[in-house]
C-alpha cells in the first residue's frame, strides 16, 4: 500500500530577506524556522532543505542497510549513520556524502562495505537524489 507524507512551507518576503516555517503536516511533530541565511551560511536555530534531505537520506538509508543486514542473516545491533548535504548558492546541492558505523556480529569489513553499498544505490530517497554525487563511508565497529 502506498503512502504519502505532507509538509508545508510557509514564505514572507523575498528571497534574501524573507523567512518561513515548514511543518511536518503528516506527523505533526513540529515547526521549523527557514530562511535564506540559514540556508546559504549559518543556521542559527533555522533549518534548511539541505538539512531536510540529510535527515530524510540518513533514515532511509539506515532503514534499507538493516533490512538487507537482517535479510542475510546478520541483523544489526546498532546503526549509526549521518548524511551531510553540502548546498553552493549559485549551483545548488553539489554533494552528499553518508557516513555509516555499524556493530554487525558475524560479518566482515568487507561484507558490511558491500552491504552498505547496495543500501546506498537502492534505498527510495538515494534513488530520488540521482541528479547528485552520492559518496559513502562506511565502518564496521
Amino acid at each position: 500500500m502506498a503512502t504519502t507524507r505532507t509538509a508545508t512551507t510557509q514564505w514572507k518576503g523575498a528571497l534574501l530577506d524573507g523567512s518561513g516555517t515548514v511543518s511536518l503536516d503528516t506527523s505533526g511533530v513540529g515547526t521549523f524556522e527557514v530562511s535564506w541565511a540559514s540556508r546559504a551560511e549559518a543556521a542559527n536555530g533555522k533549518t534548511s532543505p539541505e538539512e531536510l534531505i540529510a535527515a530524510a537520506h540518513s533514515s532511509c538509508f539506515s532503514m534499507a542497510l538493516s533490512h538487507g543486514l537482517a535479510g542475510a542473516g546478520t541483523p544489526p545491533e546498532s546503526l549509526q549513520t549521518s548524511a551531510d548535504v553540502t548546498f553552493q548558492p549559485g549551483e545548488g546541492i553539489t554533494g552528499i556524502v553518508l557516513t555509516v558505523k555499524g556493530h554487525v556480529p558475524g560479518i566482515t569489513a568487507e561484507q558490511f562495505q558491500e552491504a552498505a553499498e547496495t543500501a546506498k544505490a537502492n534505498c527510495p530517497v538515494s534513488k530520488a537524489l540521482t541528479g547528485t554525487t552520492i559518496s559513502l563511508n562506511a565502518e564496521l565497529l
